[in-house]
C-alpha cells in the first residue's frame, strides 16, 4: 500500500516562496507517476505539476509554468514542488498524487489513485 504524507505548506505574500515535500513509503512498483494537484472551497482537483521516475517526463498546467518545478529526490524517496512568485489565486490544498506503472503522464486527476492528506497553501495579496 502507497503512502504520501505532504509538507511545506503555509502562508506567504504575493511574490513569495515555498517548497512543498511529499515523502513515500510502502512502494510495490519500481516506477511511478507522480503529480501535485491543488484544490480550492468548492472547485474540483486542478493538475499542477507531473513527473516519471527520475524525473525523464514532467508537465506543467500553464498557470504554473516557469513558476513550479516539481523534482524528485530518488535517495530520500521524497518528491518536491518549488513555488516560487506565488500569487494570490494559487491559494489551495496541495495534495501529492502516485499511480504505478503502467500509468498515464497526465493532470488529470482521475488518472492517478494514490493520494496524500493535503497541505494547505495560503497567499496574501
Amino acid at each position: 500500500q502507497v503512502q504520501l504524507v505532504e509538507s511545506g505548506g503555509g502562508s506567504v505574500q504575493a511574490g513569495g516562496s515555498l517548497r512543498l515535500s511529499c515523502a513515500a513509503s510502502g512502494y510495490t512498483y519500481s516506477r511511478y507517476c507522480m503529480g501535485w494537484f491543488r484544490q480550492a472551497p468548492g472547485k474540483q482537483r486542478e493538475g499542477v505539476a507531473t513527473s516519471y521516475t527520475g524525473g525523464v517526463s514532467t508537465y506543467y498546467a500553464d498557470s504554473v509554468k516557469g513558476r513550479f518545478t516539481i523534482s524528485r529526490d530518488n535517495a530520500e524517496n521524497t518528491v518536491y514542488l518549488q513555488m516560487n512568485s506565488l500569487k494570490p489565486e494559487d491559494t489551495a490544498l496541495y495534495y501529492c498524487a502516485a499511480e504505478p506503472t503502467p500509468c498515464t503522464i497526465s493532470l488529470r486527476a482521475g488518472d492517478y489513485n494514490y493520494w496524500g492528506q493535503g497541505t494547505q497553501v495560503t497567499v496574501s495579496s
